[in-house]
Formats: C-alpha cells, structure tokens, sequence
C-alpha cells in the first residue's frame, strides 16, 4: 500500500525542515505512531518533531520511564517508549488510556506493536527505513480501522 506522504531524509541537519512537513500533515492526529528498527532514528525524530512544536525541555527516549511528558507551546506531548513492556496489561497499569484520550495532547508512541490492540481506530503512522549511514525515507500513513 502506497503511503500518504514520503520524505528522504540524506542526513540530520535536514531534520528541522522535515519535521515541519510531518507536522504540517500530522497537526490533526493526536496518535503518532513511530515504527523502525532499533537505531533508525525514532526518538531523533520526535526530538526534531517536538522542537517544532516549542517544546524547549530536553527530549529523551523514555525507555526506562515509559513516558515522558513535554509542553509546547499549546498542548502536551506524551512521548511513549513500550519497548520494555511485556504484556498489553503493563500499558493498562500506566494508566495509557488517561494519556491516549487527554485533551489537547499529542502521543508520541515508540514500539506500538508491543500494544497493537490498545492503539485507537485512528492514528498516524511514522515508519522509519535506514538507507544508509545518516540517509532515512520516512513513510507517513493515515489509520483509520473502524470502516
């Protein structure tokens, strides 16, 4: 299935320019699912991606946390790590419904296969492909499941 949007990425200096396309196409999800390899680049990304958004606190991949809470300018971004979790009912002891359904707040949701029954019917989905050192092609795709 051909994605929404596709943008190469030849390496990270091109990033804050990136990151405002993807916002740009994203602003109306409030689910941001990143999916790629271990070392693609996803926390990078969120990093860029939060930065556009005027997040000014340090952006940190939030393994160890699970989640990390930032402020931008208007909403909040919850930036999810389940790549430590071991089942769907750890997500349900954080309490990831109270993050998922907040009001004006982005979820930012790194290893979303860990949880892939918990995700909502709609979501937007950020896949990472390395092609090289520094080069990655971003594949952004519109989810809807109820239909």
């Amino acid at each position: 299935m051909k994605p929404d949007l596709s943008i190469v990425c030849q390496n990270t200096e091109q990033l804050p320019e990136i990151a405002e396309k993807i916002v740009d196409f994203c602003k109306n999800e409030t689910i941001w699912v990143f999916e790629g390899a271990m070392g693609a680049g996803k926390t990078t990304l969120i990093k860029a991606i939060c930065k556009h958004l005027g997040v000014t606190d340090e952006v940190q991949s939030p393994t160890f946390a699970i989640v990390n809470e930032y402020k931008s300018s208007d909403k909040t971004i919850y930036h999810f790590d389940f790549y430590r979790l071991k089942s769907e009912q750890e997500a349900y002891d954080i309490g990831y419904e109270e993050y998922f359904y907040a009001p004006n707040a982005y979820c930012f949701v790194e290893w979303a296969s860990k949880i892939k029954n918990l995700l909502p019917d709609r979501y937007v989905e950020i896949a990472i492909e390395v092609l090289g050192k520094e080069e990655r092609k971003f594949y952004i795709e519109k989810k809807q499941t109820n239909l």
